[in-house]
């Protein structure tokens, strides 16, 4: 499982540059707007050797009538149950504020490690100034500019000392993660594969909580369930919902080779759906869509049909995806979802001889040649698969930076018409010969 680091603060004190600097894109919305980081933003870190997902929450805005910042502010919650540790981020230009001051007394009620960033040091005389952030009474307390990069090895090495890397299970053994937004029916399929009532299932969204590893071994199948079950303590259920998800999804998807995505059929495809999924397919896994809940669906306004065709519009392009209508109450094609899951990751171990790859591609590529790019032709020699641990590829050309994007997804299509990587996301690398 991935240890977690949260990025908590009020808006506007550059808690998305810190995450951009940190993760080395630029994925977080800056802006000198307040409370511009409307979305929450995941990447991966190493650092001294120490793997964690550093998480940018929203601004934190406390006793605010608005609903975009009563949002934030149960983020920030939910944050700090979910996160291994925290980094508090202020703003020294502005000084400790009423909002400062409501935050640290959140903080200070949680038994995590608070690490205290006073942001936008950028000099000598700022530093002096910035020493009144100690009456916060924060032990770790560092002060850095996210612009500059100054003073935010010092922070990463305090953080990165107290993780422990959790050692992913050791296991030949198929790991599959059922993930999904709450009350879309987890609980219910997992009760219904393993026949027990497991888990405590209820009609309030968000009542499973923790990481279990179920081993499942019957009808000659045999592998490892990876479900967020458990009871959630404090069961906000209106709030925090979406970003809550999230957090058990990272979590669950970090140890597993395949995900089962449960959408819920009334519903259709959401913008959480999405995220989950998109995450999913970042990290590689194999990945199987559970349409839960088809049998409260009226047939006559809505056909499988229909819906799949919907759906694979939804995760486009990645569309090679195996999609199942199920009800995990009625236990109808609970098993045929199974089946699915173990296939994708049979697909994900998929091994392809160079001599097979260069067999099936050579003519394609010959009738159909990589386009000019500015007068610049691609030759591709030959192919081969690379030895990680999901299907990439490695085309080995005379121009690769001159391939372009089209031409890339045309191959893997090609790839995935002669062989079978149904749900399993590939890698395509064009290397210099």
């Amino acid at each position: 499982m991935s240890n977690i680091v949260a990025i908590v603060g009020r808006p506007n004190v550059g808690k998305s540059t810190f995450y951009n600097r940190m993760v080395g894109e630029r994925e977080a919305i800056t802006d000198d707007v307040s409370g511009v980081t409307r979305d929450r933003i995941y990447g991966e870190m190493n650092w001294n050797g120490k793997q964690f997902t550093i998480v940018d929450t929203g601004g934190f805005v406390e006793h605010s009538t608005d609903v975009f910042e009563q949002e934030i502010r149960a983020q920030v919650r939910i944050a700090v149950a979910e996160a291994e540790a925290i980094i508090f981020m202020t703003d020294a230009r502005t000084g400790t504020t009423d909002l400062d001051l409501e935050v640290a007394n959140l903080l200070r009620r949680s038994k995590k490690p608070i690490y205290l960033a006073v942001n936008k040091v950028d000099n000598h005389e700022q530093l002096m100034e910035a020493n009144e952030f100690w009456s916060l009474g924060f032990e770790h307390t560092y002060f850095l500019s996210s612009m500059t990069g100054s003073g935010t090895g010092e922070l990463l090495d305090a953080v990165a000392e107290k993780l422990v890397n959790v050692e992913p299970l050791d296991t030949e053994l198929p790991k599959i993660a059922i993930v999904g937004q709450p009350n879309v029916g987890k609980s219910s399929f997992t009760n219904a594969l393993l026949g027990e009532e497991r888990n405590i299932v209820t009609d309030i969204a968000g009542t499973t909580r923790d990481s279990i590893h179920t081993k499942y071994k019957k009808f000659d199948k045999e592998f490892f369930l990876i479900d967020t079950a458990g009871i959630r303590k404090k069961a906000r259920v209106h709030e925090d919902l979406e970003f809550y998800s999230v957090m058990r999804a990272i979590r669950a998807l970090e140890n597993a080779d395949v995900i089962v995505l449960m959408i819920d059929a009334t519903l259709g495809v959401e913008m959480q759906d999405l995220k989950i999924f998109r995450l999913a397919q970042k990290r590689n896994k194999g990945i199987v869509i559970l349409v839960n809940k088809w049998d409260l669906v009226a047939k006559e306004t809505n056909t499988a049909r229909d819906m799949e065709q919907e759906i694979r519009e939804r995760f486009a392009p990645f569309r090679d995806l195996p999609i199942l209508f199920v009800s995990a109450l009625e236990k109808q094609r609970i098993f045929q979802a199974v089946d699915a899951a173990l296939q994708v990751h049979e697909n994900r171990n998929r091994r392809i001889t160079t001599s097979q790859l260069n067999d099936y591609l050579q003519p394609i590529l010959e009738n159909n040649p990589p386009p000019s790019n500015r007068g610049r032709f691609v030759k591709i020699k030959y192919i081969t698969q690379l030895p990680t641990y999901y299907p990439a590829f490695a085309f080995f050309c005379n121009n690769p930076k001159y391939v372009r994007e089209g031409y890339k997804n045309f191959l893997e299509n090609k790839m995935r018409e002669k062989f079978d990587f149904k749900g399993v996301p590939m890698g395509i690398f064009f290397r210099k010969k």
